[in-house]
């Protein structure tokens, strides 16, 4: 309580007894797969050219970029990349010396494998001692990073980077580990020498190339659940783990021509999905190998979980490579199709009956006969309808317990869920009092009623739609000298109109 000791008005600022519920965001994907280069701790990426200039682009044996770039067509727009690399791969590096040749800077790939050593830097004097007039000495230098596609240095960099006007100095505005480091996309810089030294000016570029020169290692399933890495900083789902605006995951499959590629493949969806269980604010979007026949083999689907959704069969797109037809999985683009329903129509909203922008055509032809047999198995099938072009057709999970069978009512309380756990942090260690119960009411119960005005909640009335109760009748005495505040929470979701039946009958034309 404030003391009044003076004489006077006093001004007091109280909290009123709502604070509202912030709903988490839905359609943060996190995609998981081998790239071109790049680190291997997740990185955001917000359109398909940012993927590109970080962690390169097409490869002939991943699907990882046209994934990415299936996700951003289809109304993707927040993309987390863990990129897999293999813990045996090595990162490449290089040292500068000072004129006096003693080692002040070096220079390490953002992350491991070969294509580190397609790497090269130059020296040159700053800029702004090209312009001066009389030259002047200063500790001042231009770096330039080249990444070489061929390997060959007599030709053009692929791409480069040039930062202009640095010093050694970490304490300088003007420091080479302030400008580089976390914004460069190809290396980390790291300075060995003292303040007033500077790299000495290379002639030409100066490669990364190690000798012998580096090698990729295929990557196993520990490379997706991931490791420690440096500075806190962990790869694949372990990665994950530390982001928490990520709601969605997928792993495009790899290299599917070898029955041990498949065998991983499955490994990686069961990954997957242990991952979304634990987490418990995620869903997994998998699909079928390509190698799959309608019906015949479509048997060994992942193992069942309301925390995921499996589709059939691949997609054809055009290859911007080859511009010819290449069959990819259609994970990436499914997972635009959730950003792009949930932006328009909201989570509650199945992402299904939704064109896949970008699919040229399917793997498989399938009719409806055929997709009555996978639809009740929790396979949801990609169509073409002749005039509505290729749409998904399907919306359910791989769920066993049939409450939990559509997409849209598990990715519905998994919003419910992560927005009320992140609203109500404020409620711990308050006095746990009926003014609390009732303060925790009413700021879920605002919140629930917002969620129903936008349609997600079944109900003519918010009373029909869901109820919150924090009372005697949710704690015990018990509870309450053991310091737990218990809320019980009912909400009706709604649920997709999976069958439409018209029921049509034939009149006499006789008055009824």
């Amino acid at each position: 309580m404030p003391e009044y000791l003076a004489p006077g008005v006093y001004i007091e600022e109280f909290e009123s007894g709502v604070r509202p519920i912030e709903g988490v965001g839905t359609s943060t994907l996190g995609i998981l797969g081998r790239t071109e280069r790049g680190p291997v701790e997740p990185r955001l990426v917000t359109s398909f050219p940012q993927f590109q200039r970080l962690y390169g682009s097409y490869m002939k044996n991943s699907q990882t970029a046209y994934a990415v770039e299936g996700f951003f067509k289809n109304g993707g727009s927040r993309c987390y990349v863990g990129r897999i690399a293999s813990k045996e791969d090595k990162t490449s590096e290089l040292e500068l010396p000072s004129p006096g040749n003693t080692p002040v800077l070096r220079i390490k790939a953002i992350g491991p494998g070969a294509w580190g050593d397609r790497l090269a830097v130059a020296i040159k004097k700053a800029g702004s001692i090209e312009v001066s007039s009389p030259p002047v000495e200063t500790d001042l230098f231009r770096i330039e990073i080249g990444y070489f596609k061929t390997g060959d240095l007599q030709q053009d960099p692929t791409r480069s980077e040039v930062y202009d006007d640095l010093v050694l100095s970490k304490e300088s505005p003007d420091s080479i580990e302030k400008a580089i480091n976390d914004i460069s996309a190809f290396v980390k810089v790291e300075v060995l020498g003292n303040p007033g030294d500077r790299p000495d000016n290379t002639n030409g570029w100066l490669s990364f190339a190690a000798s012998p020169p580096l090698t990729d290692t295929d990557p196993d399933i520990s490379d997706y659940e991931g490791r420690e890495i440096e500075d806190g900083k962990r790869s694949g789902l372990r990665g994950f783990e530390q982001i928490d605006e990520i709601a969605l995951v997928c792993a495009p499959n790899q290299n599917l021509d070898k029955d041990d590629n498949l065998t991983m493949a499955n490994q990686v969806a069961d990954k997957l999905i242990s991952h979304c269980e634990k987490m418990n604010t995620r869903f997994a979007i998998l699909a079928f190998d390509e190698k799959s026949v309608p019906i015949a083999t479509l048997k060994k689907r992942p193992r069942p979980s309301q925390y995921a959704a499996v589709y059939f069969p691949w997609i054809y797109i055009l290859d911007p490579v080859t511009q010819v037809p290449k069959l990819i999985t259609p994970v990436g683009h499914i997972a635009g199709i959730y950003a792009r329903s949930d932006n328009e129509r909201g989570v509650h909203k199945a992402p299904a009956n939704e064109v896949v922008k970008g699919a040229a055509k399917l793997e498989f032809q399938l009719v409806r006969a055929e997709q009555a047999s996978l639809n009740p198995r929790g396979i949801n099938v990609i169509r073409s309808f002749e005039g509505r072009g290729i749409r998904v057709w399907g919306a359910r999970t791989m769920a066993t317990n049939s409450l939990w069978k559509y997409i849209n009512v598990r990715r519905l309380f998994i919003f419910l869920e992560h927005s009320i756990f992140n609203g109500t942090q404020w409620v711990v260690f308050e006095p746990n009092d009926e003014k609390l119960w009732a303060r925790v009411s009413a700021t879920i119960t605002a919140f629930l009623t917002t969620v129903w005005r936008n349609g997600a909640l079944m109900g003519n009335t918010p009373d029909q739609a869901f109820y919150v109760k924090a009372d005697r009748s949710t704690m015990s005495q018990d509870d309450i000298l053991n310091g737990r505040l218990i809320v019980e929470i009912g909400v009706a979701p709604v649920r997709p109109a999976e069958f439409v039946i018209f029921r049509i009958t034939q009149m006499t034309g006789e008055p009824q």
